[in-house]
């Protein structure tokens, strides 16, 4: 059996978005409410929207598209992990394109490098690591520090705001 692209693992959640109540564990720290489980092509249209020069993070974008879809939060985890993914597909386009000669970037694709972790570090999972993501954000004008063990964007209390997409159909789970 042939192994899916990453592109194809991005259309392979049909059942998702779900909002549901947010789960008994996390009622601790979230409170009562409703949770957005996001599908990975709505994280991929979340990162789409972050301009050159801005970024994110992984919060960030639950929380924006959990609000776009009437939920009180977004799942951060689901987020982050199909934040590798469409991370995983983009550079898989951008090979292909290098690979048929149509150069190293898409214009079109995804900038991945622009969404950071949860906690505003540079992302190790991504493609080429964060060496990569470093590069990328330096080109674009942001510079990186680090502390500790992490690299961050030298201001990572302000992430760029994303422009909130249109409210569409979700299923309740």
């Amino acid at each position: 059996m042939a192994t899916s692209s990453w592109r194809e693992k991005l259309a392979a959640y049909r059942h998702l978005p779900q909002v549901k109540p947010i789960p008994e564990p996390l009622r601790a720290r979230l409170g009562e409410g409703r949770m957005l489980v996001p599908s990975p092509l709505d994280v991929d249209a979340a990162m789409r929207r972050v301009p050159a020069g801005r970024w994110t993070t992984v919060r960030a974008l639950a929380a924006d598209m959990a609000q776009a879809q009437g939920a009180d939060v977004g799942c951060v985890v689901t987020t982050g992990i199909f934040a590798t993914l469409v991370a995983r597909a983009a550079d898989e386009a951008e090979q292909l394109a290098e690979a048929q000669g149509a150069g190293a970037e898409q214009p079109d694709g995804t900038p991945y490098w622009r969404t950071l972790k949860a906690d505003g570090s540079l992302n190790p999972k991504y493609p080429g690591g964060v060496e990569r993501q470093m590069q990328r954000l330096e080109a674009e004008g942001h510079v990186i520090e680090q502390q500790g063990r992490l690299l961050r964007v030298q201001d990572p209390a302000v992430p760029a705001p994303v422009p909130r997409p249109r409210r569409r159909g979700v299923s309740a789970g």
